[in-house]
């Protein structure tokens, strides 16, 4: 089904300089536009691909006002990968089957002591303990497991295999064997909060782990037991955070980057992809921190080393100098 340009801008705003009733069959990037399609450009070092593209009409930044005009219709607006954002979403929703699909899919399991809001929607396979509380309009995909009291928030969306208060990782040594920390807590999931496929959230071993309103966790990601995790926190595949972490609001943490136990991150701390984070970090910023393995007697010496460059620099160019 086609969109037209016009009922795009009366829906998500912007300024069209165009044809209102050009018929957008599809979302493309600029490279392999065609006149049906609409695209963005949102990365100024993509201009050259806006001149070249075929693109039906294009979502530009003010800035990008004139190059846009030189090729055909655009729609300007002051954050486009903002409104391709909302337009993906506008895009699904006219386009969603109107399939009648049961609340609670047959095969899903769901304790008579577990509550399920009215308006959410249990896929196949999932697993709903007893004592486990599910808020409206979340979405739980194929194979997810949410155990025994967790609570999942209003408008989540849980993907394929994730895995809501498994047991945290709490062992004690007894001359050479373990003995298990039973976990006692839950884990408690707020609104808004979109969780990747099989992501893992332990539960907390005495205080629930927590996860606030709108923390966006993408597919493979590990969160320990007692973890916190601020509002508006986004992390990238494969990363990781060990028991009793506290993570502030408006953070992130890319891809395969790893916290520590017990630290915590301020506000608005951002850790690039590949990062072990082994201190807490108390000022917002970006943090970056990748250092070859080694035996760690070495490592410890070489990373103490490491610290001390910069003083060291200015050592030597002193004694240059001279």
């Amino acid at each position: 089904m086609a969109l037209r340009l016009g009922a795009i801008v009366d829906a998500l705003g912007g300024e069209l300089q165009g044809n209102a009733d050009l018929e957008i069959a599809r979302l493309a990037p600029l490279h392999n536009a065609s006149p049906d399609s609409l695209s963005f450009l949102s990365n100024p070092k993509l201009a050259k691909e806006l001149a070249s593209s075929l693109a039906g009409c294009v979502i530009v930044s003010p800035a990008m006002r004139e190059q846009a005009a030189a090729r055909g219709a655009f729609i300007v607006t002051p954050d486009p990968y903002l409104y391709f954002a909302r337009l993906t979403q506008l895009w699904k929703r006219a386009h969603a089957r109107q399939e009648a699909h049961p609340r609670i899919h047959p095969s899903a399991v769901v304790d008579p002591e577990a509550i399920v809001d009215p308006t959410a929607r249990i896929g196949p396979l999932c697993v709903v303990e007893r004592g486990a509380r599910i808020g409206a309009d979340t979405v739980l995909k194929s194979s997810v497991t949410v155990s025994e009291d967790c609570q999942v928030g209003a408008r989540c969306l849980l993907h394929p295999g994730v895995v809501i208060g498994a047991d945290g990782f709490g062992l004690a040594p007894d001359k050479g064997t373990w003995v298990k920390i039973e976990q006692l807590g839950a884990v408690r999931i707020g609104d808004d909060v979109e969780i990747g496929a099989n992501t893992c959230i332990d539960r907390g071993a005495l205080e629930d782990t927590v996860i606030e309103d709108g923390v966006k966790l993408d597919n493979l990601i590990q969160v320990g037991h007692n973890v916190r995790i601020g509002k508006h926190t986004a992390m990238a595949g494969c990363s990781a955070v060990a028991g009793s972490a506290v993570i502030g609001p408006h953070c992130t943490v890319g891809g395969a980057g790893m916290v520590l136990g017990h630290l915590t991150l301020a506000e608005g701390v951002h850790i690039s992809a590949a990062s072990l984070v082994t201190r807490s970090i108390l000022k917002p910023g970006q943090y970056t921190g990748v250092f070859p393995i080694d035996d760690n007697a070495a490592w410890e010496k070489n990373a103490a080393t490491l610290r001390q460059l910069h003083s060291l620099r200015d050592r030597i160019k002193a004694l240059e100098k001279k």
